[in-house]
């Protein structure tokens, strides 16, 4: 390749590195699995919100690139959705879950588990509220460690929910919670719309058909605050984010303490549910990009634990492969 070629694929990398790090088929690494568990919902009215809320999000996870076999739905009424609920939100269930996702999952993987319902604190343990049995923050510990994932990602949209960050942070986990305390106990407008956010578009502010878990908690965060204020009511729930050590806040950022993983963690991208050509040449080609972006992605969560030359070095190297498959498959598309 002579100097002036392998000047513009440089600069075409360059161009690319913004998109790159924001792409990938499944999250990072080699695949993404997602957890719903619906507990127990009370009210009918309550159990029908709930209900459209896992709903949204596995239909969502779906249109993402995760594919179906690795989704777990549990709820408390599964007839009410037999073809997407894969079993009864028990503990029991619960825990049989977690044993077969162990099973599947490898060390580059990334596991979201998303509890949907209502929590209760008695003044020292929070737990999630499911029928029979309900499960303590630390009932959850355990089933997390069997995990190979190195990136696992905590959600508990309840009620009485901020305990659960104290229980559960620590290394590679993402822990996010409607509530900062215990004492907060009433139904939370959180779930919906961090779901929505998390699944949905409203919430990409830099517009590249990616979510991450940072832009999905701070527009939901936002938008909670509006809808008390739109209601003119006093604010019952402020949701946290921990993704380092064991506090969470109410403001991270991707350059703060708390915020830097979040910002790179996604359930999935828009471009990955889209259909590969019907050409087999273009085909391949994409499925190539597509692995080098998934390594791209995996190189990133890696970079504090790297010499700084060699994460340049590497990441270099990988922006210019795609370069260069963006250039041959965008020859095969004009012709």
């Amino acid at each position: 390749m002579g100097s002036r070629d392998h000047s513009r694929v440089l600069s075409l990398a360059g161009a690319v590195i913004a998109l790159v790090v924001c792409l990938s088929g499944q999250a990072f690494g080699q695949a993404t699995h997602l957890v719903v568990v619906v507990g127990l919902g009370g009210d009918a009215e309550y159990q029908q919100t709930f209900q459209r809320w896992a709903t949204t999000l596995v239909e969502g996870a779906g249109k993402l690139g995760v594919p179906p076999g690795n989704v777990i739905y549990l709820s408390e009424k599964p007839d009410a959705d037999p073809k997407r609920i894969t079993g009864p939100s028990s503990r029991e269930s619960i825990v049989q879950a977690f044993a077969r996702l162990a099973s599947r999952t490898a060390d580059d993987d990334v596991v979201f588990v998303v509890l949907i319902g209502f929590g209760s604190f008695d003044g020292k343990v929070a737990k999630f509220n499911l029928p029979g049995p309900d499960m303590a923050a630390g009932d959850f510990d355990p089933l997390l460690k069997k995990l190979r994932a190195r990136h696992i990602v905590v959600v508990n949209t309840a009620s009485a929910s901020g305990p659960f960050i104290e229980a559960l942070a620590g290394p590679g986990r993402t822990i996010v919670t409607a509530t900062r305390s215990g004492s907060e106990r009433f139904a939370t407008l959180f779930g919906g719309y961090f779901v929505d956010a998390l699944v949905g578009f409203d919430a990409d502010e830099d517009r590249n058909r990616r979510v991450t878990v940072l832009e999905a908690f701070t527009w939901a965060r936002r938008e909670v605050n509006n809808a008390y204020e739109r209601e003119g009511i006093m604010r019952t729930e402020n949701a946290l984010l921990n993704d380092s050590g064991n506090e969470g806040v109410p403001d991270p950022s991707a350059t703060g303490k708390q915020g830097r993983v979040a910002a790179m963690l996604a359930l999935g991208s828009a471009s990955a549910a889209e259909p590969l050509s019907e050409d087999p040449r273009v085909r391949a080609l994409a499925q190539e990009r597509q692995e080098l972006e998934r390594r791209v992605e995996a190189l990133r969560l890696l970079k504090d634990s790297m010499p700084a030359e060699k994460y340049t070095s590497e990441l270099e190297k990988l922006v210019t492969e795609i370069a260069l498959k963006t250039r041959e498959i965008r020859a095969l598309e004009k012709k």
